[in-house]
Formats: structure tokens, C-alpha cells, sequence
């Protein structure tokens, strides 16, 4: 079995003590500028990177986000967590065999969720989704990377805020392996201090997507990790509309006045 890399222990040990924040980039020179503003750590977006294609969230296929996930990991000198959605599989053993696939991708750490894409029963059932978490992490175990294993439960954002539900099931996923937990969708902030409480000593990842906290007030929670998910990229992707839309509709071009200089976007790209 390889040693683990240098970026996966740098990974774990960010996730001993204090708050980090890992912002979201969707492409490589996205991810390269974060990297220069100082980040420890970085996380791909699923959302973003579809987007980047062309395509909604979840219409990407495996080979796809594999070579997303090296990409960026190769691009950047500091840990990168992949966003695996649902693993690309739905039955433990092949979820099993692509994150075996994943970590031989340069990441430092691998997101399963347990959301089926299914409207009508949008959350794997109780058991299959702990066995999928058992799965994972059996297999980075086999991998010998140590690659850090997120679990996630997505009620809060499928349309099942059950709190109950969200702590029964990331329990059961640290139990099964993962070494930090995470519910997208969670904003008040005695439900995000419940989940630090839960699984505890074990780390929690919180969204932020808009302006409902701070770093300090999450971290004050005893929240360990912070990610943004698609909303850099939505950010971005505003501003362009924004610009855009002012040349169709009045034939004007203020927003593109205010935008940083060119000159200093493209050095951005010549300090590698």
C-alpha cells in the first residue's frame, strides 16, 4: 500500500482544532487564485463544475468528476477535498469500488452523500445509506491514502428537514467511518451546535451559502470546517449575467467599468 501524502496528513490535521474555511472552486484557475489568497485547504463543487459544462448539478458522469478531481489537485498546492456526490453508484460495493478509483486521484479527502436524486424519495434508506458510508471508507482503507472520508446527509436541502432524522443518520456515519460529518442546509444555530454535540469529537462541516453567519459564530459552535459550496461559482456567474444582461437591455456597459483591470487578473495567473 502507497504512504499517505503529504497533502492528506496536512488535510487530517486541519480537522484537529480551531475553524477552517474551504472555499469552492469550479475550474483550475478558479482553484489556483484561492490558493494564492491563502486558503489551507480547497473543495470542489459538483454544482459548479456542471455548470462550467453546461449541465445542472448531478449530470456529470464518474470519468468526468475523476479527472475534475485530478485536475485540481494537480493544480494547486494545498489539499483538495472532491465533491463525490453519491458516489457515482448506488449499491455499497460499487460505491466502494469508485471511491478506490477517487483516491488515486491526488485528493486529500472524498464527500459521499446519501441523496438519490429522486424526488419522490429523495434519501437513501436508513440502512443502505450507513452500509454506502462502511463501504467508503472500507475502501480508503485498502487504498492505504488515508484520504479524510466526509459524510453527508442532505435532508435539509431534499426536502426532508427532519432534525431527529439528520443527527440519527450522521451518528450512524461516524460510527460507520467517516472521519467528519456534514448536513448541507442547516442554518439556525442551535441545530448546527446539536450536530457538534452529537458527534462528537468527530469534525463538522457547515454550508454557507449566504449571509447567515460569520466564521467567528460558527466556530464559536465548535464547527471545525466551513465550505461554500456552488455559491463562489453562483457569485461569479452573477456578475457575468448582471454585465450581460445590462448590454441586451440598454446597451450600455457599466457593469464592465467596474470590473477589476485586466492587467491585474492576468497576473493573478502569471505568479505559478
Amino acid at each position: 500500500m502507497e504512504e499517505p501524502t503529504s497533502p492528506t496528513l496536512a488535510f487530517h490535521r486541519l480537522h484537529e482544532s480551531g475553524c477552517i474555511v474551504l472555499p469552492n472552486p469550479w475550474d483550475v484557475g478558479s482553484a489556483r487564485l484561492l490558493a494564492q489568497l491563502g486558503f489551507p485547504a480547497l473543495a470542489t463543487t459538483s454544482s459548479g463544475f456542471a455548470w462550467t459544462r453546461g449541465r445542472p448539478d448531478n449530470h456529470l458522469a464518474l470519468e468526468e468528476a475523476l479527472a475534475h478531481f485530478r485536475e485540481i489537485a494537480e493544480a494547486v498546492p494545498v489539499p483538495v477535498n472532491g465533491d463525490f456526490e453519491g458516489g457515482f453508484a448506488v449499491q455499497p460495493e460499487a460505491v466502494a469500488a469508485n471511491v478506490r478509483r477517487a483516491t488515486a486521484t491526488g485528493v486529500a479527502g472524498l464527500s459521499i452523500e446519501d441523496a438519490t436524486g429522486q424526488p419522490d424519495d429523495p434519501l437513501f434508506g436508513f440502512a443502505l445509506a450507513v452500509e454506502r458510508v462502511h463501504a467508503a471508507r472500507h475502501a480508503i482503507d485498502q487504498s492505504g491514502t488515508r484520504v479524510l472520508l466526509t459524510a453527508r446527509t442532505e435532508g435539509f436541502i431534499v426536502g426532508r428537514p427532519d432534525l431527529d432524522e439528520t443527527l440519527r443518520r450522521l451518528v450512524a456515519y461516524a460510527e460507520a467511518g467517516a472521519d467528519c460529518l456534514y448536513a448541507p442546509g442547516l442554518r439556525a444555530r442551535e441545530d448546527i451546535a446539536a450536530v457538534v454535540t452529537e458527534v462528537a469529537p468527530k469534525p463538522v462541516n457547515v454550508l454557507v451559502g449566504s449571509d447567515f453567519t460569520t466564521v467567528d459564530e460558527l466556530a464559536a459552535l465548535g464547527v471545525r470546517r466551513i465550505s461554500v459550496g456552488g455559491a463562489l461559482a453562483r457569485a461569479a456567474w452573477t456578475a457575468a449575467w448582471q454585465a450581460a444582461r445590462e448590454i441586451v437591455d440598454r446597451g450600455t456597459f457599466a457593469q464592465l467599468g467596474r470590473a477589476i483591470p485586466f492587467a491585474e487578473v492576468n497576473g493573478w495567473f502569471g505568479r505559478q
